[in-house]
């Protein structure tokens, strides 16, 4: 078995003379202390060895293995330190190539109008208000005189987490806390994401952006909502812009009614996007109603308001003439690239 050993470390030393590459090394590594290699075939043999002679192989086996492991990390290192300085001599840079362009980043479409919508409202008097995107039921619909298995929730289709916790449908889970926090007179916006459990089409989203505006004084009135919206509108879309108001049903407000804007993307020849109608709903709007005013703490006798929600993506989609809601959560460069100037 001595002679094997001697063997094995003359057959070492002639292929460690030939290992110039870390590919060269690692098959080193595995042909000598592989678990086939010949350190462990030496390893089994002891078994056949006499005693007396057994602990003189183990010890000329263990330094045989030692020697080979350290001249393979020796090398090792070496090898690596010149193969890192081939690679950055390779890789030495071409000073008269141009420079590679740096994109200046933006604000994604939604973030600029939701941004533009704020500022509006600021400077019309309003605060901003934020609330949580995960809410109760109670604030989310209970307060807003939603009552449990009212027919007016199936209008909302809703991501529930448990019965009581849910994602909230609209940033109209703010009212009721303003209303417990603060005193009239309130004129505040509430602008956030909102989910619902929608069909995902060219219209509509289960996940979009909503602005809340509520006001509640004395004597406001629903000429001053009709005035207020009709101002905004105009000021968003930097026109004398058609506004259209007809009734509809809202739970939380009495009288309720819906908001149109004239298409601008047909200019009311209609298209896909108003339905072929000339029209486009952009909000929901109405006088809050007396129980939402006394579920907040306010004496409806004494005090009025009103509120709308506005869904952003559909502004955005009016304002550029964009046809598919979906686009806005694609993260398509070439769609994002054509709005620098928001």
């Amino acid at each position: 078995m001595q002679t094997h050993i001697e063997t094995i470390q003359k057959e070492f030393e002639e292929d460690f003379k030939n290992c110039f590459s870390s590919a060269t090394l690692e098959s080193l590594k595995i042909k000598y202390l592989g678990k086939k290699g010949p350190i462990q075939d030496l390893m089994k043999g002891l078994k056949e060895a006499s005693g007396e002679d057994r602990p003189k192989l183990g010890k000329s086996i263990n330094d045989l293995k030692v020697s080979i492991e350290a001249k393979l990390t020796e090398l090792g290192r070496s090898l690596i330190a010149r193969e890192e300085q081939q690679k950055l001599l390779a890789e030495k840079i071409d000073e008269t190539l141009p420079g590679k362009k740096r994109f200046q980043g933006r604000k994604h479409p939604v973030n600029g109008t939701l941004d533009e919508i704020i500022n509006i409202l600021i400077a019309m008097g309003f605060t901003v208000e934020q609330g949580p995107d995960i809410d109760t039921d109670y604030y989310n619909f209970e307060v807003l005189n939603f009552p449990p298995e009212h027919p007016a929730r199936d209008m909302q289709d809703t991501f529930y987490i448990n019965k009581e916790v849910l994602l909230r449908t609209h940033t109209s889970n703010i009212q009721a806390r303003v209303m417990e926090s603060q005193k009239p007179p309130i004129r505040i916006i509430a602008p956030g994401k909102c989910f619902r459990n929608e069909a995902v089409t060219s219209r509509s989203h289960v996940f979009f952006h909503q602005v809340e505006a509520v006001y509640i004084d004395k004597n406001v009135s629903f000429s001053d909502l009709m005035g207020t919206l009709t101002d905004f509108m105009q000021k968003l879309f930097y026109k004398d812009i058609k506004v259209r108001f007809w009734p509809n049903y809202f739970p939380f407000v009495e009288p309720g009614l819906q908001v149109d804007i004239h298409c601008l993307n047909c200019k009311g020849s209609g298209c896909t996007l108003c339905k072929h109608t000339g029209w486009l709903e952009v909000a929901g709007a109405g006088m809050i109603h007396p129980e939402v005013l006394k579920n907040g703490g306010i004496d409806p006798e004494e005090y009025s308001g009103f509120a709308w929600g506005l869904g952003i993506e559909r502004l955005v989609m009016l304002k550029n003439g964009i046809k598919d809601i979906r686009l806005f959560t694609e993260n398509d460069i070439r769609f994002l690239n054509q709005f620098s100037a928001i």
